[in-house]
């Protein structure tokens, strides 16, 4: 039985909350302490998910010699300064995607990690995901022929949102491309790699964050047709078209619980239900890589770098069409 990891958590919102629920039903962890600018918030959320300590600030939680990772869920405007304060005190770190609002400072955090010769992963969970995976490893064995066509969006809900809520504030890294348009693109990135060619059109809010994006990517061979928004609620399904058949991601594709393979008029399904909310397998995977002295996941620097560079693309394009 390997040892316990031991963990912390800086930011104490609405995914840290998701995220500890996994991270304590998890054999090979050992939640040490959370920390929040709130200590009162601290102290209620170290009691809920059984840590032993609770700090008022993230400074006191770097410097926790009992710690080994950390677990970034502040705001995407604060990932950059809380990533490089927590490796410049010598923590492992698994933060919450997206790792930077753009590649400066993607690449600032990378170049840390490796001073540092500390681990660091972007906390991007679909790349974890069973089903996603599966989806890969069919198109890899040649299941729907040549792949021709990917759909995929993710969008709900929220406009709403009064102007401080970090949806819609620039200043919080807000928009939906930053929050949700990631997951389409690296669905695209994942399954297809780095695109020949590129468009992107988005509406935006009064505040100047988008609201909704359009992207098509080119392929040698393909073509990927992706949608982020916050202006209306969807089934939010993918799926992969080839030349002999195609692969549906369900619902919520992002964290889908199972996958259909269709060919002709054969449907076949394979159920992969998650564990907890789906973070469990990120989780596996930071403590294989810290047990086994890893400074880079499966879901690696290079792929971080370039799936930033493909949102610099949309935000270049999007912000000369406005």
């Amino acid at each position: 039985m390997p040892r316990k990891v031991r963990w912390g958590i800086a930011g104490l919102g609405n995914i840290a909350n998701k995220f500890a629920a996994d991270l304590i039903i998890t054999s090979t962890v050992d939640l040490i302490a959370v920390a929040s600018s709130n200590l009162s918030r601290a102290e209620a959320f170290k009691d809920n998910y059984g840590a032993k300590k609770a700090y008022g600030s993230y400074n006191e939680l770097y410097k926790d010699t009992d710690i080994e990772v950390i677990y970034i869920a502040g705001l995407n405007s604060d990932h950059k300064q809380m990533t490089i304060d927590a490796l410049n005190a010598g923590k492992a770190v698994l933060c919450e995607k997206p790792l930077g609002l753009n590649t400066t400072e993607v690449n600032q955090m990378i170049d840390v990690a490796k001073t540092q010769k500390c681990f660091l992963m972007e906390g991007l969970w679909s790349r974890f995901n069973p089903a996603i995976n599966r989806a890969k490893e069919w198109i890899e064995k040649g299941k729907i022929g040549v792949p021709r066509f990917l759909y995929a969006e993710f969008s709900f809900y929220r406009l709403d949102a009064d102007r401080s809520h970090r949806l819609m504030a620039p200043e919080k890294g807000g928009g939906a491309l930053l929050d949700i348009g990631i997951y389409p693109l690296f669905l695209a990135y994942f399954l297809f790699g780095m695109p020949k060619d590129m468009k992107a059109l988005t509406l935006n809010a009064s505040t100047g964050v988008d609201i909704q994006t359009s992207i098509i990517l080119q392929y040698e061979n393909a073509q990927a047709m992706l949608y982020c928004g916050i202006t209306n609620n969807s089934d939010n399904n993918a799926k992969i078209g080839g030349t002999e058949g195609e692969i549906v991601l369900p619902g919520r594709w992002h964290d889908t619980q199972f996958i259909d393979l269709i060919k002709k008029e054969e449907k076949i399904r394979d159920e992969l239900p998650t564990l907890g909310n789906g973070f469990t397998y990120q989780i596996d995977e930071v403590n294989y890589c810290i047990l086994n002295n890893k400074t880079e996941g499966r879901w690696g620097l290079k792929n971080t770098s370039e799936l930033a560079s493909l949102l610099a693309q949309v935000v270049d394009m999007t912000s000369r069409q406005n």
